[in-house]
């Protein structure tokens, strides 16, 4: 059984998340940036990580998305500043889960992460975004100790659903 964990990311929340999420696979594995990946043949599951932007996937990620093999084995991950299990984060699975319409989708995953504090600042001031900036601003602290800790359990869930 061989696993890919493969992410983007720009604060650093996103990989952090890649990285626990690899620590907990115990088969054949590789670890890399979405840019770094040469071809995703060859897995028998690819973990995808994103940061959620503007409540979808980042447009930087989709042509990985759109060239998966027919049938690959996947799970999403993403980093976002809203509450957890807030609609904006299932917005972006949602996306992810069409742009990779023809890959096996075995499970997707989301945690809070830290958001630029510029961004905040900038939202805070478009009445259209002010809630979500202050909803934003809790996430200071994430991806915490327990956030990775999830992750990691959501590894194993997804392994153990292809029989590893």
């Amino acid at each position: 059984m061989k696993a890919l964990v493969t992410y983007y990311s720009q604060t650093g929340n996103t990989e952090k998340l890649a990285r626990a999420i690899y620590e907990a696979l115990h088969i054949e594995k590789e670890i890399l940036p979405i840019g770094d990946v040469k071809s995703a043949e060859g897995y028998d599951i690819i973990f995808v990580g994103f940061p959620v932007q503007a409540h979808s996937v980042p447009a930087k990620i989709h042509f990985f998305f759109k060239n998966l093999p027919a049938g690959q084995n996947i799970a999403f991950f993403c980093t976002h500043g809203s509450l957890r299990g807030g609609h904006l984060p299932k917005q972006a699975i949602e996306h992810a889960i069409g742009l990779a319409s023809r890959a096996k989708v075995l499970g997707t995953f989301g945690v809070r992460g830290r958001v630029d504090p510029k961004v905040i600042e900038r939202l805070t001031n478009l009445a259209e975004h002010r809630a979500w900036a202050q909803e934003a601003q809790g996430a200071c602290e994430h991806p915490n100790d327990a956030d990775l800790a999830d992750g990691r359990e959501f590894a194993r869930a997804i392994l153990a659903k292809i029989g590893s």
